[in-house]
């Protein structure tokens, strides 16, 4: 029933920007318990960015340069990723759950999920 649609992903030089977009859909899950993963070929999903109830938080690998965000009118959420590194490329989810959850790092957290938008870094 929620649908998730990444966007705003694409190839960028390294030490450059981009902000990733997230449209949820539908009516059972909780806004303000979403949470972006990423996913490089050949490895495992992981965590980046989520809020918990009003407090985010973020994987020690993108903290001080990504910052998650939301839209509650718009029912958006976004990733602002800045000094972009190579070993940022993976494609990149959001995630949402139905309800609020004392954990937020693991990808059985979550209920839903989209399918992704490429995030490429050049070095």
């Amino acid at each position: 029933q929620v649908q998730l649609v990444e966007s705003g992903g694409g190839l960028v030089q390294g030490g450059g920007s981009l902000r990733l977009s997230c449209a949820a859909s539908g009516r059972t899950f909780d806004l303000n318990s979403m949470g972006w993963f990423r996913q490089a070929p050949g490895k495992e999903r992981e965590f980046v960015a989520a809020f918990r109830s009003s407090t985010t938080y973020y994987a020690d690998s993108v903290k001080g340069r990504f910052t998650i965000s939301r839209d509650n009118a718009k029912n958006m959420v976004y990733l602002q990723m800045n000094s972009l590194k190579p070993e940022d490329t993976a494609v990149y989810y959001c995630a949402a759950r139905r309800y609020y959850r004392t954990a937020y790092a693991s990808t059985t957290s979550y209920d839903y999920w989209g399918q992704g938008t490429q995030v490429t870094v050049s070095s």
